[in-house]
């Protein structure tokens, strides 16, 4: 079978994490066959045989190739998603596949209204590949942890300085890239506290535009979900702290599950929370724990793993890991809790898309953030510390 034949169109940061991914063989059974930027520097670095284009719609129809990565800024997702759509290539968007529900909502209808069986349609979420939030999505399906309660995501191990924003114009602007730290590096934790959890009924948040960064979007939030069963949700996030942690705790009936930089752990209950409520005769007794480390393989295979697993289901209909469909949900939360900062107020699931639309226009209207950049280069090592 001959290998996908695949365009990249942005060879920003993780544009050229593919291109290396794919032209390096840590992909199998793909080629990169065309790819496409506005910066002619950037381009004069891919192998001379690989035909390069200015203009992403020329690309798209040069029949060169059977699919197309899109690693742009945010707002140029879901526009060229839908050329490449409408023109029946198979599609991978990095995250977000747009930045904000309508959006999102536009890109998935062109997809339905294709032949399912001729396009493929995927989301880069490498986190799905991470074996600690695959094992906690498998115990929380199979019943092990019992009813959800209590959960906990402090995620701020997201550290930025001011050069990071100053590296492109389109960075931490409304008008440039709709939104700052639950935007670009959250969409992996929010895609995943809807993969994991489910959708909640209500999205309370508090975010911080530029305290911590000369920028005018926020950097920092605390929010509050509230799902239908009663069980809540924080979620912190900022671009501001280092060291930073990355710590999810999640208290259910049946135990408290924490993953960390440690690894994974269960605490499990010898009695569900409620039933040793009910029963005990002690004022001051809790149910025996029993903690059991649940053995971690590493952190997964990433970028490169849904790159594969991508080829895989065009090639072979391997299930997809992160159908494209799904990338609304992280992008929904995103603006639920933006949309709950500017108006003050809780946030009703489903997002009302038009609402959120109405303010992010207002604030791109309303803008006068100036913004100053730098050339800077970004090598591996750098892209490696990124997600």
């Amino acid at each position: 079978m001959n290998p996908l034949k695949f365009g990249i169109v942005g060879l920003g940061n993780m544009g050229t994490q593919h291109y290396h991914s794919i032209t390096q063989q840590f992909v199998q059974r793909a080629e990169v066959t065309a790819v496409c930027d506005l910066d002619s520097g950037r381009l004069s670095k891919v192998s001379p045989e690989i035909p390069c284009f200015s203009d992403s719609l020329e690309m798209i129809e040069s029949e060169l190739i059977e699919a197309l990565i899109i690693a742009t800024p945010h707002y140029d997702h879901s526009t060229i998603g839908e050329a490449a759509m409408k023109s029946g290539l198979h599609l991978l968007v990095e995250k977000p596949i747009a930045v904000h529900k309508n959006a999102c909502q536009q890109l998935i209808n062109s997809y339905e209204k294709r032949p399912r069986q001729e396009q493929v349609f995927c989301a880069m979420f490498n986190q799905r590949t991470d074996p600690r939030y695959q094992r906690i999505r498998e115990m929380i399906g199979n019943g092990v942890l019992g009813e959800l309660r209590r959960m906990n995501w402090i995620i701020t191990d997201w550290f930025r300085p001011d050069i990071y924003y100053r590296s492109g114009g389109w960075r931490a602007t409304w008008r440039g890239e709709g939104g700052g730290v639950l935007l670009n590096q959250c969409p992996h934790q929010l895609d995943l506290l809807w993969w994991l959890f489910g959708k909640p009924s209500q999205v309370w948040a508090q975010c911080r535009f530029g305290k911590w960064h000369d920028i005018e979007v926020e950097d920092d939030v605390t929010a509050l979900l509230t799902y239908e069963n009663g069980a809540t949700c924080s979620f912190i996030t900022t671009t501001g702290e280092t060291p930073g942690t990355n710590r999810l705790e999640i208290v259910a009936e049946n135990g408290t599950v924490i993953a960390d930089e440690s690894g994974l752990r269960l605490f499990k209950n010898s009695i569900s929370i409620s039933e040793f409520c009910r029963s005990t005769d002690q004022p001051f007794g809790k149910p025996t724990v029993e903690e059991v480390k649940i053995p971690i393989d590493g952190k997964g295979s990433q970028h490169r793993g849904i790159l594969q697993n991508f080829v895989d289901n065009v090639l072979d209909q391997t299930p997809l890991l992160a159908p494209a469909t799904e990338g609304i949900h992280s992008v929904e939360l995103a603006n639920a809790m933006l949309l709950s900062t500017f108006e003050n107020q809780s946030v009703r699931m489903p997002l009302d898309g038009d609402r959120y639309w109405r303010h992010l226009e207002q604030r791109i209207a309303n803008s006068s953030y100036k913004k100053k950049t730098v050339t800077v280069a970004v090598n591996a090592a750098d892209m490696n510390k990124s997600y």
